[in-house]
């Protein structure tokens, strides 16, 4: 019971001199303090607490005080009473909150699953794909993922327009506009801009990436991209 009454804003002495409140009826801070092993002094502030969340009160019998317990429904009541005021702040709290994750929010990984979850997070956006890669390191790194990959993305009606660095990449994919640029250009790096996400990958034994979730860098990118599709030849 002390844990469920904890887990409900109560400290371990409240909950204590709560549950022995309900099962007395009443009680003086004495007897209080013998049921629970609580010290005395400390039984006087947790009763305190416990009056000021409406969950005890006391009645004089004489010249004594006698301590009760309110209705447990009043436990409810009172997390709900914080839920409310909570539920009051929660807009200005996520106002903030985005706004500071839309300044810059930035992810790393690392190794081939850490690249997939890219991979599946542009599926879930469905936003135009924008790539510069090297030809063959996907398909190298990720064999089987990348045949399911180009499926969802033609079964999500995902459009990609990719720049191939080091030459020309021989198969074409429905809903892919591909160019490509000479063999000087070539790199282990790839990037992808999709909605208002960049995403810098770089291949070799162990692959790593970093995600930048930013309106004004993915802006940035995507101007950098329409540049180079300028340049790149079809």
């Amino acid at each position: 019971m002390y844990e469920e009454l904890t887990a409900a804003g109560l400290t371990l002495s409240e909950a204590r001199i709560y549950s022995v409140l309900v099962e007395l009826g009443k009680a003086q801070a004495g007897m209080i303090s013998r049921k629970t092993g609580i010290h005395r002094r400390n039984v006087y502030d947790a009763l305190e607490r416990l009056i000021e969340k409406g969950l005890a009160s006391f009645i004089r019998e004489n010249n004594k005080r006698y301590y009760m317990a309110s209705e447990p429904k009043k436990i409810i009541e009172a997390i709900d009473a914080k839920k409310e005021a909570l539920m009051g702040i929660m807009p200005m709290l996520d106002a903030k909150f985005n706004a500071v994750k839309q300044k810059q929010e930035t992810q790393f990984y690392r190794g081939v699953e850490g690249i997939k979850s890219i991979f599946e997070d542009q599926l879930l956006s469905k936003k135009e794909i924008l790539a510069i890669s090297p030809a063959y390191q996907a398909k190298t790194a990720l064999p089987y993922y990348m045949k399911h990959y180009t499926n969802a993305r033609i079964k999500r009606r995902i459009k990609l327009r990719l720049i191939y660095t080091g030459g020309i990449h021989g198969k074409q994919t429905p809903l892919a506009e591909t160019r490509h640029l000479p063999k000087h250009y070539e790199s282990p790096v790839s990037l992808d801009i999709y909605g208002e996400k960049a995403a810098i990958l770089v291949w070799g034994a162990e692959p790593a990436a970093i995600l930048i979730s930013n309106r004004d860098v993915a802006k940035a990118f995507r101007n950098y991209f329409e540049l180079m599709w300028k340049i790149a030849k079809k």
